[in-house]
């Protein structure tokens, strides 16, 4: 007969509680996302997700499939971060001569912290146009919003707004992936382009 015991739990031990399918599939997205931040999209394989998580590949392949489909997942929860935190921005507004910072923060904000730049140039280097679509509906629905909130009677209010989100969101890519560096070749502040943004976004609007 087996004299082995089982090792009581310690806090150098602990005991491991099962997870759920979908606590494991929301603990491998938020390392992934982790790691396209930390590391650049080339790093978010199945080797270096498994290896942060403690898992291995075959986990994660159960719950995602293929190392395509998770990228997917990963990809369309980074859009819909981005379409909840701009839709938040909006509603708390009051008064249209708000927009134009809260529009410049909270897409900057988005690009750079929120790794929406990274995402972005990760959709188009990687030909995976389709995750554009989702994007589209956030960015139509931003416009939606301010339109709803602020047009007050103004006949070419869409296109005003239209035009201050490209303006703004291609200012945000950029500046999320070059700016810095573009500033300090130009003896510039690192968020420079932050702040040209909101100095012209108002003639936008």
């Amino acid at each position: 007969m087996s004299t082995h015991r089982k090792r009581p739990p310690t806090a150098d031990h602990p005991v491991r509680r099962r997870r759920s399918a979908q606590e494991a599939k929301a603990e491998t997205l938020r390392v992934a996302r982790r790691i396209l931040l930390e590391r650049g999209p080339d790093a978010v394989t199945l080797k270096n997700i498994a290896a942060e998580i403690g898992t291995t590949h075959t986990n994660l392949l159960h719950h995602f499939g293929t190392a395509g489909e998770l990228q997917s997942a990963l990809m369309l929860a980074m859009v819909n971060d981005l379409s909840a935190a701009l839709g938040s921005t909006i509603a708390r507004l009051d008064r249209r001569e708000d927009v134009p910072r809260a529009l410049v923060d909270t897409m900057f904000d988005a690009f750079d912290q929120g790794g929406a730049g990274r995402l972005a140039a990760w959709i188009a280097l990687s030909n995976r146009l389709a995750h554009f679509d989702d994007v589209k509906s956030a960015v139509q629905n931003l416009v939606g919003a301010i339109e709803e909130k602020f047009a007050n009677g103004d006949g070419e209010a869409r296109d005003k707004i239209a035009a201050a989100v490209l303006f703004v969101a291609l200012l945000a890519f950029g500046n999320a992936v070059i700016g810095q560096p573009l500033a300090a070749m130009l003896a510039r502040e690192p968020d420079a382009v932050r702040g040209l943004a909101e100095r012209l976004l108002p003639q936008f609007l």
